[in-house]
């Protein structure tokens, strides 16, 4: 096997489409945002005889926590073609029918191809990493966390890391199944939520304008003083949003509520056009704001006018990445609202990633004991309320290069600590 950089978007993106495109972090968008933040970055391809075979984003991190080259959610690798009980790594166990003796040939020379990967990718970084004096090598895999997967970084020298960098586990909800069926998989309250939410007359704008930016973090900074956490910077939002958008692969969701106490807004119900299968079709409580002006146009034929107190009357929002198979809720802001916003709101995400196309709807992190915070506990439950499944990726990896490795070792057990996990 032999690595090659890949400086083609569109072998990249050809590559990481055709395999499942399962995590954001590895699209060639978040290349571009990493260079937009300042890291340099390495795009990699692992060939077998001019075959592609996987390809790999290498962040080369430089930071308070130690000097270190980071795969994120990587690498990405061809999926094989061929009937099996396969594990994937989404988590699932698909059974098909197969023939035993010839997959069981074919299943032992893949994970000796994924040995080989790993193996050449490993001496491959490790060489780098001596010359440009990085102290270890971190890999966060989208892999299954089964024993085989483990073995295959330990035999390589890798240990846990004693930090996430990104979830290792998550929850995610498969879209095959129309809205309703979707509805009625859900958690009774949360479907409750939803319809008080449409009752109390929320409405959920959906935006790509530059002003969405600054509309969020408003929000945004409001949660992290609240909830008492670190938030990203206003440029990481910015940037991300930014490198997403340009290719259309980026939204921003606002559930704006009609407060009939706000004497400077003048409202228009929309309550009374809401039919029968509101819950499912995405029109009835979705806003769009055009482009060219600055009022709120609703489906129904109603126009919340430009004197409008956006902030004051939006209760939650969020940002929603999308890859070719998957939306992505990553960023996420709410107010301590009496109104339930954030169930509509992500119903309305989950219905747009259905309409693109996307195969799941994955909410993220969730709470891992040991691993994240244990103030999670109350996210883990909302996002648990709309169905789907728990799926856990192989915990971080480190290979350690240098002595130095334990001071970050110890730095982010401290973090840990500080965190609550």
């Amino acid at each position: 096997m032999e690595i090659k950089i890949i400086n083609n978007q569109n072998t990249w993106q050809k590559f990481f489409e055709e395999n499942g495109s399962p995590s954001f972090l590895h699209s060639w968008e978040w290349g571009k945002f990493q260079e937009k933040q300042g890291s340099k970055i390495i795009r990699l391809g692992i060939y077998d005889k001019n075959n592609l075979f996987a390809i790999v984003l290498v962040i080369k991190i430089r930071s308070k926590r130690g000097n270190f080259l980071f795969v994120p959610h990587g690498p990405i690798l061809r999926i094989p073609h061929f009937s099996r009980l396969w594990r994937d790594s989404r988590g699932k166990q698909n059974l098909e029918s197969f023939d035993f003796v010839q997959d069981k040939f074919r299943i032992k020379n893949y994970e000796l191809r994924i040995k080989n990967i790993l193996s050449t990718l490993v001496n491959y970084l490790t060489e780098i990493a001596k010359k440009e004096k990085f102290d270890f090598i971190r890999i966060a895999p989208v892999l299954s966390n089964n024993p085989e997967n483990k073995d295959l970084f330990k035999n390589l020298g890798f240990k846990d890391s004693p930090i996430y960098m990104h979830a290792e586990r998550i929850w995610q909800l498969p879209l095959g199944l129309p809205a309703d069926k979707l509805l009625e998989q859900m958690r009774k309250s949360t479907r409750y939520s939803i319809n008080r939410a449409i009752r109390e007359n929320v409405m959920i704008e959906k935006r790509t304008d530059q002003k969405s930016i600054d509309d969020f973090l408003e929000i945004y900074k409001q949660t992290a003083t609240r909830e008492q956490f670190i938030p990203f910077s206003p440029k990481f939002i910015q940037n991300e949003f930014e490198s997403f958008n340009q290719n259309n692969n980026a939204l921003f969701l606002f559930a704006i509520i009609n407060n009939k106490n706000n004497n400077k807004t003048k409202f228009l119900s929309p309550v009374s056009c809401l039919s029968k299968q509101a819950l499912s079709d995405s029109s009835q409580c979705e806003v769009e704001r055009k482009a060219s002006s600055p009022d709120l146009q609703l489906g129904c034929g109603v126009t919340w006018r430009k004197n409008f107190s956006f902030i004051d009357n939006t209760i939650a929002s969020a940002l929603i990445i999308f890859t070719k198979s998957t939306a992505f809720y990553h960023q996420g802001a709410t107010t301590h609202a009496k109104v339930p916003g954030s169930h509509l709101l992500q119903w309305e995400a989950i219905k747009e990633a259905k309409k693109r196309g996307c195969q799941y709807y994955n909410f993220w992190g969730i709470h891992q004991p040991g691993r994240t915070p244990k103030s999670w506990d109350g996210l883990t439950l909302f996002k648990q309320g709309f169905g789907g499944d728990q799926v856990n990726y192989l915990t971080t990896q480190d290979l350690i290069l240098s002595p130095k490795y334990f001071l970050t070792y110890w730095y982010e057990k401290y973090l840990n600590w500080r965190r609550g996990v």
